[in-house]
């Protein structure tokens, strides 16, 4: 054989097995793409059930509530929503443990190594415990639930389809981003999560990326079939401010910041505080502060609930500057109650109607003494609801695509960006860490496990 004929049969035997192993990448990827197609698909539906089935049992309580004389609608209100939640705690306490809370630090803890997942567990008690505690009144929202419950169906999938485990970790990733998806109808915050909260534990290749868009996609499709099409919240669209005014922004951002600050202080004290009444006892801790978010709620309804028609109201509705602020600090403190009980439930929704009573009430009274400056305070209360977000969680850019999909206000996002910004500057620069990843850290040091000695799985997902 000559030189030139070796050379050339070596170098199409190089060619077959990069061909070959091409083949065998995309088969991967198209398995692993078709995995998250069905498994965000799921996603969709198990998330659009719960929305609906919570939406049916707030306002079916609510309605029966109605009918009944106002001395029995007290107790019964106290009762019935005590009841609810002292059930749901049983249900967690009972069977999963591991759905307390929003789920959300679980997730991570499963991607990092620390936890073993359960689907078959957490994905019905998180169901039924959720749709208790929320359709009770608590001051919770339901992407804690969606977001955790997806996870779980991610791994669902992952073994009935016999995946390795750099595929499972894409699985569940991917399907949690799916969760927040289908919480809010926005797919685009629910990719982007995936990649800005999960960081630590999802490395950025071009496969991961593809699967979590597939699974967030088929997760809106999945609900939208089931309750509609249309944004989350129907908002009046409103025009772009001037860019003289991009510094009231600015100022917004570093509120919601130093707030955002003060919220996750405040939310860890409060899991402390709860953590030595869990210790008495579970399930009166439930009943008891179920019964309390029953006697606020029979009080003034708005002041409970996720936040969703409180936000709607509050655009529609000349609410005084004062009831405004007032209705803020109310919901801040519910919100650290019935999130510090340890109920199973998210912080997205409530943080989107405080940060709305907050910025509203500031838009006022910019309105009212400088009217120049501002000419519509509802603009300032759309990038207040991603400030607030993005200070908290840590993470800008899902603050920012999340409420200009919730709100549709699309040609408002250079002014939600320049808040966002802000507050994520101000509340790092006050110490602040993402609240997920401090939750993460407290769950593993009640478990026992030394973050120093223990590193997590770090290693990229792969496929």
């Amino acid at each position: 054989m000559t030189p030139d004929s070796h050379s050339f049969a070596s170098s199409l035997l190089a060619s077959r097995m990069r061909f070959r192993r091409f083949l065998e990448a995309s088969e991967g990827l198209n398995l692993v793409l078709l995995w998250a197609a069905i498994a965000g698909l799921m996603v969709g539906m198990v998330g659009g059930a719960f929305r609906w089935l919570t939406s049916a049992t707030l306002n079916g309580r609510v309605q029966w509530l109605e009918s009944l004389p106002q001395g029995p609608a007290l107790v019964a209100s106290v009762l019935l929503s005590g009841g609810m939640v002292a059930l749901g705690f049983y249900l967690m306490r009972r069977f999963a443990p591991d759905t307390s809370g929003s789920g959300i630090p679980q997730i991570e803890g499963w991607l990092a190594g620390f936890f073993p997942l359960f689907w078959w567990r957490v994905l019905p008690i998180k169901f039924f415990a959720g749709i208790l505690t929320l359709g009770s009144g608590m001051v919770m929202g339901r992407e804690g639930p969606t977001i955790q419950m997806g996870g779980a169906i991610g791994q669902m999938v992952s073994s009935w389809c016999r995946a390795s485990t750099e595929q499972a970790r894409v699985l569940v990733a991917a399907c949690a981003g799916a969760g927040l998806a289908t919480a809010f109808n926005a797919p685009l915050a629910g990719i982007v999560f995936v990649f800005e909260e999960m960081r630590p534990t999802f490395n950025n290749r071009l496969r991961a990326y593809q699967a979590v868009t597939m699974a967030c996609i088929t997760a809106t499709i999945g609900l939208q079939l089931m309750l509609g099409q249309g944004p989350t919240l129907r908002l009046t669209q409103f025009a772009v401010p001037p860019l003289s005014s991009l510094w009231i922004f600015a100022l917004l951002g570093l509120a919601c910041g130093a707030i955002g600050h003060g919220f996750n202080r405040l939310l860890v004290w409060s899991l402390n505080c709860f953590a030595t009444l869990h210790g008495l006892s579970f399930r009166l801790t439930g009943l008891c502060v179920g019964g309390f978010i029953g006697l606020v709620g029979w009080i003034y309804a708005p002041a409970t609930n996720s936040g969703e028609d409180l936000v709607i109201w509050a655009f529609d509705t000349a609410v005084p500057t004062y009831a405004l602020l007032l209705l803020c600090a109310v919901r801040f403190g519910l919100t650290l109650i019935c999130y510090g009980s340890g109920a199973p439930g998210g912080i997205f929704a409530p943080l989107l109607s405080i940060a709305t009573l907050f910025s509203l009430g500031l838009g006022q009274l910019i309105l009212n003494w400088f009217p120049d400056w501002l000419p519509q305070p509802g603009v300032l209360a759309i990038a207040g609801m991603g400030a607030l977000v993005a200070a908290t969680v840590q993470a800008p850019l899902t603050a920012i695509l999340l409420t200009t999909e919730i709100t549709s206000n699309y040609w408002l996002i250079l002014p939600i960006m320049v808040s966002c910004l802000a507050a994520t500057l101000v509340a790092h620069g006050l110490g602040n860490r993402p609240i997920y990843t401090v939750l993460l850290e407290r769950r593993l040091t009640d478990a026992g496990i030394s973050l120093p000695k223990m590193s997590p799985r770090n290693e990229a997902l792969d496929l």
